[in-house]
């Protein structure tokens, strides 16, 4: 049986949602904390994990929202160059991609590479250099990126699969799900 994923915002009023968004949003954040930054166009962070967290949990909707909220609190607490809203659309959209592959579905290592290839693809090699040649004029096709997404790719499949698998594991889906 197919599961259907709901776009409704009814579970925007549960406060297990509201709470647990507020906890992703703060991980997020405190996570972005240890980014590994080579230049002023390229860095590494692993705040991605809180949004595929909040993708597994509650879907594409409140995954948009924790991704967007969170890239706006993480600017203002630790701000990287000017503030540029085509990063929280970044951060919106991997937030809801990681909903739409993840939300209420068996984890499985190829849908979970699949979501981070399909993210990875839209977010990091095609909005983000859009986003900094508008800023600093880069290239819009950059080895070194190329090379970064690469290399990240089997880090971010491992760590959403492991953390994914703890959750189902200790059945934290149903402890932070609304009911």
């Amino acid at each position: 049986m197919k599961k259907t994923i709901s776009l409704k915002s009814e579970s925007l009023r549960d406060i297990r949602t509201i709470t647990g968004s507020a906890l992703m949003i703060a991980l997020a954040v405190i996570i972005d904390f240890f980014r590994i930054v080579f230049s002023n166009i390229m860095e590494i962070s692993f705040s991605f994990l809180a949004l595929a967290l909040t993708g597994m949990l509650y879907g594409p909707l409140i995954g948009g929202v924790v991704g967007g909220v969170s890239d706006i609190i993480q600017y203002i607490v630790r701000p990287s160059g000017p503030f540029f809203p085509g990063f929280t659309l970044n951060n919106i959209l991997s937030g809801v991609i990681f909903g739409l592959f993840l939300y209420k579905q068996k984890l499985t290592v190829k849908r979970i590479t699949i979501c981070v290839l399909i993210e990875g693809i839209i977010t990091v090699l095609i909005l983000t250099p859009i986003w900094l040649n508008i800023l600093y004029g880069a290239k819009l096709f950059a080895i070194p990126r190329l090379i970064r997404f690469i290399v990240m790719l089997p880090i971010k499949v491992g760590l959403i699969y492991a953390f994914g698998r703890v959750m189902e594991n200790q059945k934290l889906f149903e402890k932070f799900r609304a009911a």
